[in-house]
């Protein structure tokens, strides 16, 4: 009889799923946003270690008696956002006498990346679980991606750019001595990409014109052969490219050369929005980010004539977001978050709706978009079995008022580990 007890065990545990014979996280949600057109109502995920296992009513799904419970039956479940365009180690202490401008870079490579931490924090804290990163200098950024992926820091999962390639007349090149991004003719921009990938960057970012915080000149620097050699090499390693203009000429230039994603342009014409449609060029604008430059001018001592040039630059820039949104070019979310602009992550999502996008379509550029953008769509950006366990609890509809996910987040688990929660009272485990 024991010998047969044994048999039988072992044939169990044989045949079951893993996650059943180990402790799963079961979350109960008022209803689930899937991120592929699914609603579920008293919804159940369940989870174990990093990834979801099931998601489902809850009549549907089995809940393993040794489940760990988590009752958020008062929120609604979408995936983890992603940001495709932040600056996570532009960090600014608030030192009386400086603004961040001029603090950037004063600080030393390890002092910064330390600080940096609560940039990370913030941006977990409006539900963004991911971030393409796409600018940094001294491998800062490398090593807040590492450090994030030990365990050793909290924040979101990122992909990093390294150096951004420019040309040596650039305003991204500080002082008279080469960066590692500085790159000069079709020779040197190999030369360049092809370092910042042995770094170990995910993207290659090249500034395609002029154009930043109070600049809005967008003047095109790179011209299409040396765009088009950057792609090459990006694209020759499996790797992608993020080329920022701000004006529409490095932007045309930028999608004939073959560019994954096209930042912030303005003014673009209609053959490039067709051919953006065409090709699937993603185009990530971050009108909200010179948005916040006015909002927050004080902090960076702009004077009533730099504020009256980011407006124009927003006014521009939304009218190009509502004529992309009617060629169907896909759109990604990117806040282009610097310094105090963490936790104001996702703000960009209320001008895509007041551009023409319902809540749904509006949530899909930080969610589908995203990571069909980082070529993660089969593990991040919906609540699928397999996927990673990223879930965010907001308070409300999403789809009928998208600052539901702006201003109403209040819990966030980001693969397998609750990061943020604000629910109330705190969400307790329970074991069943």
């Amino acid at each position: 009889m024991r010998q047969l007890l044994l048999l039988l065990l072992v044939l169990l545990f044989a045949t079951c799923p893993s996650w059943v014979s180990a402790q799963v996280k079961a979350l109960r949600f008022g209803q689930v946003i899937d991120g592929r057109g699914r609603v579920i109502p008293n919804a159940v995920i369940l989870v174990k270690t990093d990834r979801i296992v099931a998601v489902g009513p809850e009549k549907d799904v089995i809940v393993p008696a040794t489940a760990e419970i988590l009752d958020l039956r008062a929120y609604t479940a979408i995936p983890g956002l992603i940001d495709a365009h932040t600056h996570m180690t532009f960090y600014w202490d608030k030192a009386p006498g400086t603004t961040p401008w001029q603090q950037l870079g004063t600080l030393g490579p390890a002092v910064t990346v330390f600080l940096a931490q609560e940039n990370a924090r913030k941006t977990l804290e409006t539900g963004v679980t991911t971030v393409r990163d796409l600018g940094s200098s001294d491998n800062m950024d490398l090593a807040m991606r590492a450090l994030i992926n030990r365990g050793a820091m909290h924040g979101p999962r990122m992909f990093v750019a390294g150096n951004g390639l420019h040309i040596s007349s650039s305003p991204y090149k500080v002082g008279a001595v080469p960066d590692p991004g500085q790159c000069d003719g079709v020779a040197e921009v190999q030369r360049v990409a092809r370092q910042q990938l042995a770094a170990g960057a995910d993207w290659i970012k090249m500034y395609g014109s002029t154009g930043s915080d109070q600049d809005v000149t967008g003047f095109q620097t790179f011209g299409y052969e040396e765009m088009k050699a950057a792609a090459d090499v990006a694209h020759r390693t499996g790797k992608r490219i993020a080329i920022h203009s701000y004006g529409p000429d490095g932007a045309r230039d930028a999608v004939r050369a073959g560019t994954n994603t096209v930042e912030h342009a303005i003014d673009l014409d209609d053959a490039t929005l067709a051919a953006m449609a065409r090709q699937g060029t993603i185009y990530v604008p971050t009108v909200e980010h010179n948005r916040y430059y006015i909002a927050h001018r004080a902090e960076y001592g702009y004077d009533s004539t730099i504020v009256a040039g980011l407006n124009q630059y927003v006014a521009k820039n939304f009218e190009t977001l509502k004529r992309a949104v009617k060629a169907r070019v896909k759109i990604a979310m990117g806040s282009d978050a610097v310094f105090t602009g963490f936790g104001e992550n996702t703000r960009e999502l209320a001008w895509f709706v007041k551009a023409g996008m319902s809540p749904a379509q509006a949530l899909r550029t930080a969610t589908v978009t995203g990571a069909e953008m980082l070529g993660m769509e089969g593990s991040l950006g919906a609540l699928l079995p397999g996927y990673y366990a990223d879930i965010v609890a907001v308070e409300g509809d999403p789809l009928k008022d998208i600052n539901v996910v702006i201003d109403h987040v209040k819990w966030v688990m980001k693969a397998g580990q609750v990061e943020v929660n604000h629910t109330t009272p705190a969400t307790p485990a329970t074991q069943r």
